[in-house]
Protein backbone atom coordinates (compact mmCIF):
# COMPACT_ATOMS: atom_id res chain seq x y z
CA UNK A 1 0.00 0.00 0.00
CA UNK A 2 1.41 3.38 -0.93
CA UNK A 3 -0.78 5.93 0.87
CA UNK A 4 0.11 5.49 4.56
CA UNK A 5 0.97 9.13 5.34
CA UNK A 6 -1.44 10.25 8.10
CA UNK A 7 -1.38 13.79 6.69
CA UNK A 8 -3.10 12.58 3.52
CA UNK A 9 -6.90 12.32 3.38
CA UNK A 10 -8.38 8.84 3.65
CA UNK A 11 -9.37 7.28 0.31
CA UNK A 12 -11.82 4.45 -0.27
CA UNK A 13 -12.48 2.40 -3.40
CA UNK A 14 -16.12 1.41 -3.99
CA UNK A 15 -16.95 -1.29 -6.53
CA UNK A 16 -20.49 -1.00 -7.91
CA UNK A 17 -21.67 -3.87 -10.12
CA UNK A 18 -25.07 -2.77 -11.42
CA UNK A 19 -26.52 0.66 -12.10
CA UNK A 20 -29.47 0.28 -9.72
CA UNK A 21 -27.32 -0.80 -6.75
CA UNK A 22 -25.78 2.54 -5.79
CA UNK A 23 -23.66 3.22 -2.68
CA UNK A 24 -26.72 4.51 -0.85
CA UNK A 25 -26.13 5.11 2.85
CA UNK A 26 -22.48 4.10 2.51
CA UNK A 27 -21.91 7.13 0.31
CA UNK A 28 -23.70 9.37 2.78
CA UNK A 29 -21.57 8.03 5.63
CA UNK A 30 -18.31 8.50 3.73
CA UNK A 31 -19.28 12.07 2.85
CA UNK A 32 -20.08 12.90 6.46
CA UNK A 33 -16.78 11.37 7.56
CA UNK A 34 -14.89 13.58 5.11
CA UNK A 35 -13.51 10.57 3.25
CA UNK A 36 -12.57 10.77 -0.42
CA UNK A 37 -14.13 7.87 -2.29
CA UNK A 38 -13.99 6.66 -5.87
CA UNK A 39 -16.83 4.53 -7.24
CA UNK A 40 -16.66 2.51 -10.45
CA UNK A 41 -19.79 0.88 -11.91
CA UNK A 42 -19.21 -2.18 -14.10
CA UNK A 43 -22.65 -2.13 -15.73
CA UNK A 44 -22.09 1.52 -16.71
CA UNK A 45 -18.94 0.48 -18.56
CA UNK A 46 -16.47 1.79 -15.99
CA UNK A 47 -13.53 -0.59 -15.65
CA UNK A 48 -12.38 -1.32 -12.12
CA UNK A 49 -8.84 -0.15 -11.27
CA UNK A 50 -6.01 -2.59 -11.77
CA UNK A 51 -4.75 -2.00 -8.24
CA UNK A 52 -5.91 -0.98 -4.77
CA UNK A 53 -2.66 0.90 -4.14
CA UNK A 54 -3.29 4.29 -2.56
CA UNK A 55 -6.59 3.29 -0.94
CA UNK A 56 -7.26 2.81 2.77
CA UNK A 57 -10.46 0.76 2.45
CA UNK A 58 -12.30 -1.31 -0.15
CA UNK A 59 -16.11 -1.56 -0.25
CA UNK A 60 -18.01 -3.87 -2.57
CA UNK A 61 -21.71 -3.36 -3.25
CA UNK A 62 -24.48 -5.78 -4.16
CA UNK A 63 -26.45 -6.33 -7.33
CA UNK A 64 -28.83 -8.70 -9.07
CA UNK A 65 -26.05 -10.80 -10.58
CA UNK A 66 -24.93 -14.09 -9.09
CA UNK A 67 -21.40 -14.21 -7.73
CA UNK A 68 -20.96 -17.35 -9.84
CA UNK A 69 -21.84 -15.60 -13.12
CA UNK A 70 -19.17 -15.71 -15.81
CA UNK A 71 -18.49 -11.97 -15.83
CA UNK A 72 -14.96 -10.53 -16.06
CA UNK A 73 -15.84 -7.69 -13.67
CA UNK A 74 -16.75 -10.17 -10.92
CA UNK A 75 -13.45 -11.99 -11.26
CA UNK A 76 -11.70 -8.58 -11.30
CA UNK A 77 -13.44 -7.70 -8.03
CA UNK A 78 -12.22 -10.95 -6.48
CA UNK A 79 -8.68 -10.13 -7.57
CA UNK A 80 -8.90 -6.70 -5.91
CA UNK A 81 -10.20 -8.33 -2.72
CA UNK A 82 -7.12 -10.54 -2.58
CA UNK A 83 -4.89 -7.57 -3.36
CA UNK A 84 -6.45 -5.63 -0.49
CA UNK A 85 -6.01 -8.56 1.86
CA UNK A 86 -2.34 -8.88 0.97
CA UNK A 87 -1.84 -5.15 1.54
CA UNK A 88 -3.72 -5.09 4.86
CA UNK A 89 -6.55 -2.95 3.44
CA UNK A 90 -9.87 -3.75 5.19
CA UNK A 91 -12.63 -4.96 2.87
CA UNK A 92 -16.36 -4.69 3.52
CA UNK A 93 -18.87 -6.51 1.32
CA UNK A 94 -22.61 -5.97 0.93
CA UNK A 95 -24.74 -8.92 -0.31
CA UNK A 96 -23.14 -9.80 -3.69
CA UNK A 97 -20.00 -8.09 -2.38
CA UNK A 98 -19.94 -10.43 0.61
CA UNK A 99 -20.47 -13.42 -1.66
CA UNK A 100 -17.52 -12.35 -3.82
CA UNK A 101 -15.41 -12.12 -0.67
CA UNK A 102 -16.37 -15.69 0.19
CA UNK A 103 -15.37 -16.89 -3.28
CA UNK A 104 -12.12 -14.92 -3.29
CA UNK A 105 -11.02 -16.43 0.01
CA UNK A 106 -11.88 -20.00 -1.03
CA UNK A 107 -15.54 -20.38 -0.03
CA UNK A 108 -18.63 -21.24 -2.06
CA UNK A 109 -21.82 -19.43 -3.06
CA UNK A 110 -24.99 -21.42 -3.76
CA UNK A 111 -28.73 -20.91 -4.13
CA UNK A 112 -30.84 -20.84 -0.97
CA UNK A 113 -34.07 -22.88 -0.69
CA UNK A 114 -35.98 -19.67 0.08
CA UNK A 115 -35.12 -16.08 -0.89
CA UNK A 116 -34.99 -13.31 1.68
CA UNK A 117 -36.51 -10.04 0.48
CA UNK A 118 -37.51 -7.20 2.78
CA UNK A 119 -36.92 -6.23 6.41
CA UNK A 120 -36.16 -9.44 8.28
CA UNK A 121 -34.69 -10.34 11.70
CA UNK A 122 -31.25 -11.75 12.24
CA UNK A 123 -29.52 -13.01 15.36
CA UNK A 124 -26.05 -11.78 16.26
CA UNK A 125 -23.81 -14.45 17.77
CA UNK A 126 -22.29 -13.91 21.20
CA UNK A 127 -18.71 -13.64 19.99
CA UNK A 128 -16.00 -11.00 20.52
CA UNK A 129 -15.72 -10.40 16.77
CA UNK A 130 -19.49 -9.94 16.49
CA UNK A 131 -19.47 -7.39 19.30
CA UNK A 132 -16.63 -5.51 17.62
CA UNK A 133 -18.61 -5.12 14.42
CA UNK A 134 -22.22 -4.95 15.68
CA UNK A 135 -21.91 -3.68 19.22
CA UNK A 136 -23.87 -5.23 22.06
CA UNK A 137 -27.01 -6.05 20.08
CA UNK A 138 -28.18 -9.67 20.15
CA UNK A 139 -30.65 -9.21 17.29
CA UNK A 140 -31.45 -6.72 14.57
CA UNK A 141 -33.88 -6.20 11.71
CA UNK A 142 -31.99 -5.59 8.47
CA UNK A 143 -32.86 -5.24 4.80
CA UNK A 144 -32.40 -8.29 2.59
CA UNK A 145 -32.75 -8.96 -1.13
CA UNK A 146 -30.94 -12.13 -2.11
CA UNK A 147 -31.42 -15.58 -3.57
CA UNK A 148 -27.87 -16.92 -3.02
CA UNK A 149 -25.64 -17.12 0.05
CA UNK A 150 -22.06 -17.93 1.01
CA UNK A 151 -22.96 -21.45 2.10
CA UNK A 152 -19.34 -22.66 2.02
CA UNK A 153 -17.19 -20.45 4.25
CA UNK A 154 -13.51 -19.75 3.65
CA UNK A 155 -10.97 -21.28 5.98
CA UNK A 156 -10.52 -19.04 9.01
CA UNK A 157 -13.85 -17.25 8.58
CA UNK A 158 -15.99 -16.70 11.67
CA UNK A 159 -19.79 -16.53 11.31
CA UNK A 160 -21.14 -13.50 13.18
CA UNK A 161 -24.88 -13.59 12.49
CA UNK A 162 -27.66 -15.82 11.17
CA UNK A 163 -31.33 -15.76 10.24
CA UNK A 164 -33.98 -18.45 10.07
CA UNK A 165 -33.57 -18.89 6.33
CA UNK A 166 -29.85 -18.16 6.09
CA UNK A 167 -27.28 -19.53 8.53
CA UNK A 168 -24.50 -17.26 7.26
CA UNK A 169 -25.60 -13.63 7.43
CA UNK A 170 -22.14 -12.22 8.08
CA UNK A 171 -18.62 -13.47 8.52
CA UNK A 172 -15.36 -11.89 9.61
CA UNK A 173 -12.00 -12.94 8.26
CA UNK A 174 -8.91 -11.01 9.31
CA UNK A 175 -9.81 -7.28 9.27
CA UNK A 176 -12.62 -7.83 6.75
CA UNK A 177 -16.41 -8.12 7.05
CA UNK A 178 -18.72 -9.85 4.57
CA UNK A 179 -22.46 -9.23 4.96
CA UNK A 180 -25.36 -10.94 3.24
CA UNK A 181 -27.73 -8.07 4.06
CA UNK A 182 -27.89 -4.50 2.76
CA UNK A 183 -26.74 -2.23 5.57
CA UNK A 184 -26.26 0.52 2.96
CA UNK A 185 -29.99 0.54 2.17
CA UNK A 186 -32.00 3.75 1.81
CA UNK A 187 -35.69 4.30 1.06
CA UNK A 188 -34.66 5.60 -2.36
CA UNK A 189 -32.86 2.35 -3.19
CA UNK A 190 -35.87 0.31 -2.09
CA UNK A 191 -38.19 2.29 -4.35
CA UNK A 192 -35.81 1.90 -7.28
CA UNK A 193 -35.69 -1.87 -6.78
CA UNK A 194 -39.46 -2.15 -6.39
CA UNK A 195 -39.82 -0.22 -9.63
CA UNK A 196 -37.87 -2.89 -11.52
CA UNK A 197 -38.01 -6.02 -9.35
CA UNK A 198 -37.36 -8.65 -12.01
CA UNK A 199 -39.39 -11.83 -12.39
CA UNK A 200 -38.48 -13.78 -9.25
CA UNK A 201 -39.69 -11.30 -6.63
CA UNK A 202 -43.31 -10.87 -7.88
CA UNK A 203 -43.63 -14.65 -8.15
CA UNK A 204 -42.34 -15.07 -4.59
CA UNK A 205 -44.88 -12.53 -3.32
CA UNK A 206 -47.72 -14.38 -5.08
CA UNK A 207 -46.54 -17.65 -3.51
CA UNK A 208 -46.74 -16.11 -0.04
CA UNK A 209 -43.18 -17.06 0.95
CA UNK A 210 -42.76 -16.09 4.58
CA UNK A 211 -39.32 -14.54 4.06
CA UNK A 212 -40.54 -12.24 1.29
CA UNK A 213 -42.36 -8.98 2.06
CA UNK A 214 -44.93 -7.53 -0.31
CA UNK A 215 -44.25 -3.99 -1.58
CA UNK A 216 -46.89 -2.56 0.77
CA UNK A 217 -45.52 -4.33 3.81
CA UNK A 218 -41.94 -3.46 2.82
CA UNK A 219 -42.75 0.24 2.70
CA UNK A 220 -44.39 0.07 6.13
CA UNK A 221 -41.36 -1.80 7.50
CA UNK A 222 -39.01 0.82 6.08
CA UNK A 223 -40.69 3.47 8.18
CA UNK A 224 -40.18 1.35 11.29
CA UNK A 225 -36.64 0.08 10.72
CA UNK A 226 -34.69 2.54 8.56
CA UNK A 227 -33.39 4.63 11.47
CA UNK A 228 -32.12 1.59 13.37
CA UNK A 229 -30.52 0.27 10.20
CA UNK A 230 -28.61 3.49 9.74
CA UNK A 231 -27.47 3.42 13.38
CA UNK A 232 -26.17 -0.12 12.89
CA UNK A 233 -24.50 0.97 9.64
CA UNK A 234 -22.75 3.77 11.55
CA UNK A 235 -21.34 1.19 13.96
CA UNK A 236 -20.24 -1.20 11.20
CA UNK A 237 -18.67 1.45 9.00
CA UNK A 238 -16.92 3.08 11.97
CA UNK A 239 -15.40 -0.27 12.94
CA UNK A 240 -14.26 -0.74 9.35
CA UNK A 241 -12.68 2.72 9.35
CA UNK A 242 -10.82 2.04 12.59
CA UNK A 243 -8.97 -0.73 10.75
CA UNK A 244 -7.72 1.43 7.91
CA UNK A 245 -3.98 1.95 7.81
CA UNK A 246 -3.10 5.65 8.10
Amino acid sequence: MTATNPSLPARVLVLQHTIEDSPGYLGQWLDRAGVHWDVFCAEAGQAYPDSVAGYHGLAILGGEWSANDDRPSLRHAESLILQADAAGIPVIGHCLGGQLMARAFGGQVTRLPRPEIGWLPLQVHDLPAARQWFGDVAAAVVYQWHYDNFTGLPAGAQVLAASGACAHQAFAIGPHLAMQFHIEITPQKIEAWLGEPGAVYPAAVRQGIATVESPERMRQSTGRHQAASEALADRIYSTWRERWKR
